[in-house]
């Protein structure tokens, strides 16, 4: 069947089931322009499952949706925050489940896209329920960081849960730092709260991956980074200079050019470091959604097998 021909159900013939998009992938595949033609053609809004995206301070590094895309199609969790504020998934989980039975009061559909894969994963199963920690455990670990940086993190971690120190990306700092505070804070290991049950949803998510070569990948973060060098990045993180040590800042884009400000590296070696960095970062993600979830893998430009694959597999639910 060629995509082009297919007839997809009218709204009245969907039976009141409603469906997720979730747009994955590693940064730099096109998920951004991917989510907007989705959502255009099925007339409904988009959700951002981008962490960094969240942060009204950070637009260049973290490559948001330009002005004339977002007032394409209405999008949520764009610029909601201050790197001042506080956030966490949790609060993420909670907030998109909201603003979908919003969207479902009146729309069939709705898409999710990001590249932080805990948060996809927050909103579609549920996360496990972890003990709140306090203002002093987190600047108990921070303090810890400061002085001991990565490397204190994953021996504190180890030796307080070695169980779950197999299995985490050690090259993840907010992973790291999370557990530990659990493990702080409860006096239990991390992988004592880890329970895996699914939480039940009033929405069926249909999975896309969106997947590069890596030498194509690799060529089109080469062109972003340099992108966002001449749309004013460095300007961008030295503003962020007094919020340097919060959560939201401690990634890649940005502590380059702390390092940079600091004296430690000339300004070639932090832009050559952003490159590097995004490129591990890729990989990461790309690593990540392989192990987690039901994802159907496409290539960015493949626009009619992509839109054929979902509304095939929303007639499928239907029936």
């Amino acid at each position: 069947m060629r995509a082009e021909k297919f007839v997809f159900p009218k709204s009245s013939d969907l039976s009141g089931v409603k469906r997720l998009i979730v747009i994955g992938g590693a940064t730099a595949t096109g998920k951004t322009a991917l989510a907007i033609r989705l959502a255009q053609h099925f007339g409904t809004e988009i959700l951002s499952a981008d962490s960094r995206q969240f942060y009204r301070e950070m637009s260049i590094g973290t490559a948001k949706p330009a002005p004339e895309e977002l007032t394409a199609v209405r999008h949520h969790f764009i610029d909601s925050l201050s790197v001042a504020d506080d956030f966490s998934v949790g609060l993420f989980e909670r907030e998109a489940l909201s603003v979908l039975e919003k969207i479902f009061l009146e729309k069939d559909v709705a898409v999710l896209v990001g590249g932080s894969g805990l948060f996809i994963r927050a909103v579609c199963e549920g996360l496990d329920t972890f003990p709140d920690v306090s203002s002093e455990t987190r600047k108990m670990v921070e303090a810890g960081e400061q002085v001991g940086g990565l490397a204190w993190l994953q021996n504190e971690l180890a030796r307080r849960d070695p169980d779950y120190f197999q299995v985490v990306d050690r090259q993840n700092p907010a992973r790291l730092r999370r557990a530990l505070e659990v493990c702080l804070e409860s006096g239990l290991p991390y992988s004592a709260f880890l329970k895996n049950d699914k939480k039940t949803r009033h929405f069926e998510p249909v999975y896309i991956l969106l997947e590069l070569p890596r030498p194509e990948l690799y060529a089109r973060i080469e062109v972003r980074v340099d992108a966002m060098i001449a749309a004013g990045l460095e300007a961008e993180a030295r503003a962020l200079l007094p919020w340097r040590h919060r959560p939201a800042l401690r990634t890649v884009g940005y502590e380059e050019w702390f390092d940079f400000f600091d004296g430690k590296i000339s300004r070639g070696w932090a832009i050559n470091k952003i490159k590097q960095h995004t490129r591990n970062y890729a990989k990461r993600q790309a690593t990540w959604f392989r192990k987690h979830g039901a994802w159907q893998i496409f290539h960015p430009a493949d626009w009619n097998a992509i839109l054929l694959y979902v509304e095939t597999k929303l007639q499928k639910q239907t029936g």
